[in-house]
């Protein structure tokens, strides 16, 4: 708490009219909100580099971040940090009844199907006037706002029964998206693609894999590979630009093996 104490004091200071740092001076939630989003990707980009002491210090950036908004906040008279972590005490409690409560749940899937059916009551008000998709960020990489979409459908009984189904459905998007590319109609295709970018969500959210998570790491791995490319091709004194298709693709499959 003491140095939770003192990091709140540093901000403080920082953002102080008179004595302040002139650049965290000027700034205000909507400048700031570009930089909150960078350092969790930061943290996610240690996470799946297994690199822990990185993992700590970006940990630390994103929660200056929180203070940062928080700081601003109180300036403001809206609410400061004690609220924030007020706020989200409160949420823990009422969402992990079967931690502080009474209820009982069996799997973490099914407290995710709790949680957001909690998110749901909370969002939609008492009158429940607004819709089970509603107040889902916009914000959001797309493939992790199709899982969310997907999610909040399912907790009416809105989903695929069964893995196969899910395949069976991401079998009838590529038949359709190949249809619309025989046709050559481009916002078509554009439309089927998203079908099919849905699908893949779909089944991966069926497959208690996310999404998000796993095209991250197909771009790792495909770095890697195309980087193992490079490599061998400059042993060779060229280039990619002076290779051929196939010796890219030979050392392509070399990579995959040796992987």
């Amino acid at each position: 708490m003491e140095s939770i104490g003192k990091l709140l004091e540093i901000m403080s200071e920082l953002r102080d009219p008179d004595t302040g740092c002139p650049w965290d001076r000027v700034q205000d939630f909507k400048s700031i909100a570009s930089y909150t989003l960078e350092e969790a990707y930061e943290v996610v980009d240690a996470i799946d580099r297994n690199d822990l002491q990185h993992l700590c210090a970006e940990l630390g950036d994103l929660l200056f971040q929180v203070v940062y908004h928080a700081q601003m906040a109180r300036e403001n008279g809206w609410f400061d940090f004690n609220d924030v972590v007020e706020t989200i005490n409160h949420k823990l409690l009422e969402r992990h009844p079967h931690v502080f409560g009474n209820e009982k749940i069996s799997s973490a899937r099914e407290q995710s199907q709790v949680w957001e059916i909690n998110k749901i009551r909370e969002q939609r008000g008492v009158d429940g006037t607004a819709g089970i998709l509603a107040n889902i960020s916009l914000n959001l990489p797309a493939l992790a706002r199709a899982r969310k979409l997907q999610l909040r459908a399912a907790t009416v009984g809105f989903d695929w029964s069964n893995v196969q189904a899910v395949q069976n459905k991401l079998v009838e998007e590529i038949q359709e998206l190949s249809v619309e590319i025989a046709n050559h109609d481009e916002s078509r295709i554009e439309d089927e693609l998203g079908d099919l970018l849905f699908a893949c969500v779909n089944l991966a959210r069926h497959l208690d894999i996310d999404a998000e998570s796993a095209l991250r790491k197909a771009n790792i791995k495909f770095e890697n590979r195309f980087g193992y490319v490079e490599q061998k091709l400059a042993k060779q004194d060229k280039s990619p630009e002076q290779a051929s298709l196939e010796e890219m693709d030979n050392l392509w499959q070399e990579a995959k093996d040796n992987a």
